[in-house]
């Protein structure tokens, strides 16, 4: 009897002890969450969360984004970068061929030319009258000089029509009359005229016209431009060289706008001496500059500097002043081509300055190629000298360079590299 007493005392016991454990249970599951309370007071058990859920998600790493490919480097570039410094200052020459192939009138390519060019690889020659003999002679003297240079030749001449040019009168190529004579005839009538001398031109091996006239016939005493101009008005000279531009490129030759920053106000020639402009650079800007303007913004490959002296802004000849190269041509106007000087054997310049010195202000003030020095080897070695005495960078030599292969890449002249 007493033993089944006490097994009751310990079953009651035990009872007391579990139903203790689950209260303790009960309200660890509340505050966990895991029981909620209902409204009746009863208890409700949600089975756990899975354990992720209990967790902040990671954020997605940021993604990185791909870094733009290269640019692949023009022909030209690639061109520039094989060059040697003789080659590269050597490319800042157009020279007549007599310059490279001795003092005999030049009418064939032979080997005395190919000899020179290894010694002088220039950028370009420029041929005249005497040079000329029959299409099919100059069609064999340009194809054979051009594939006696490494690097592609500039083959020009000045053919305008009219009394200025080179081919009318001794091959026979399509006869245009002086552009003065046109100037009614409207822009149309431009670009037709010079996209036929371009393409007699083009027939022949040439791929550079040291045209259009850009200066304007305003001053009547002016006998050096006259009837060369398209006009002796600046609006309408304006029109009519940005269609001219237009019609070069149409019949496949570089062309240049000449003679910066306008000679058609003046009555001397620089053929025989040195030429003023007494104009102030506004009165430029409002009439002279209007053409070139134009001219440049249809896409001329070149701009000719004239051997003018713009009295209010330099003593020194416009080709030889950074204020008129850099600060007006380049700066100002936005021209990114290629700058050319007029003919180095103007008694302008040859009565004032040796080849040499020409050639180092010339470059230092901006420009990029130099038309026919007096003395080739002197422009040469004092090009070469400055650039190893760092007189001119490197880099400022490699600027000129590179324009020129660029315009020469542009007209279809660089190979594949």
């Amino acid at each position: 009897m007493a033993q089944g007493k006490r097994q009751k005392k310990r079953d009651a016991g035990m009872v007391t002890v579990l139903w203790g454990l689950m209260a303790v249970l009960a309200v660890w599951a509340v505050g966990a969450g895991v029981l909620r309370l209902t409204p009746q007071g009863g208890q409700e058990t949600d089975p756990p969360p899975p354990e992720e859920s209990l967790q902040e998600p990671e954020a997605p790493p940021e993604p990185v984004p791909e870094p733009p490919p290269e640019p692949e480097p023009s022909a030209a570039q690639q061109l520039l970068e094989t060059m040697t410094l003789r080659e590269k200052v050597c490319q800042l020459f157009v020279v007549f061929p007599v310059n490279l192939a001795g003092p005999d009138q030049v009418t064939e390519a032979g080997e005395p030319t190919r000899l020179a060019l290894e010694q002088y690889p220039v950028g370009g020659l420029i041929y005249d009258r005497t040079n000329m003999a029959g299409k099919e002679q100059v069609r064999d003297m340009l194809a054979a000089v051009q594939s006696y240079s490494r690097i592609p030749l500039l083959l020009a001449c000045d053919e305008e029509g009219g009394r200025v040019n080179r081919l009318m009168a001794t091959v026979g190529t399509t006869y245009i009359g002086p552009m003065l004579q046109y100037k009614d005839q409207g822009v149309g009538k431009a670009a037709e005229n010079a996209r036929i001398i371009a393409s007699d031109m083009a027939a022949l091996g040439f791929n550079v016209d040291f045209a259009p006239v850009a200066d304007v016939w305003s001053n009547p005493k002016n006998t050096v431009i006259g009837d060369r101009a398209y006009s002796d008005d600046f609006s309408q000279a304006a029109d009519l060289v940005a269609a001219a531009v237009e019609g070069f490129h149409q019949g496949g030759v570089a062309c240049a706008l000449k003679h910066f920053p306008g000679h058609g106000d003046t009555s001397a020639d620089s053929h025989n001496g040195s030429v003023y402009v007494y104009k102030t650079l506004d009165q430029l800007r409002e009439a002279e500059l209007l053409p070139f303007r134009a001219g440049i913004g249809a896409g001329a490959d070149m701009v000719m500097i004239g051997h003018l002296i713009i009295s209010g802004v330099s003593e020194e000849p416009a080709l030889l002043s950074p204020e008129i190269v850099t600060d007006l041509l380049r700066e100002e106007l936005g021209f990114t081509g290629v700058v050319i000087t007029d003919s180095l054997q103007m008694r302008a310049m040859t009565d004032v300055y040796g080849a040499g010195e020409i050639a180092v202000g010339a470059v230092l003030a901006g420009v990029d190629l130099l038309l026919c020095p007096e003395n080739l080897e002197e422009a040469v070695d004092a090009l070469t000298a400055a650039v190893e005495s760092g007189e001119i960078p490197e880099s400022r030599l490699d600027e000129s360079v590179l324009r020129i292969l660029t315009m020469k890449e542009a007209r279809g002249l660089l190979p594949e590299m």
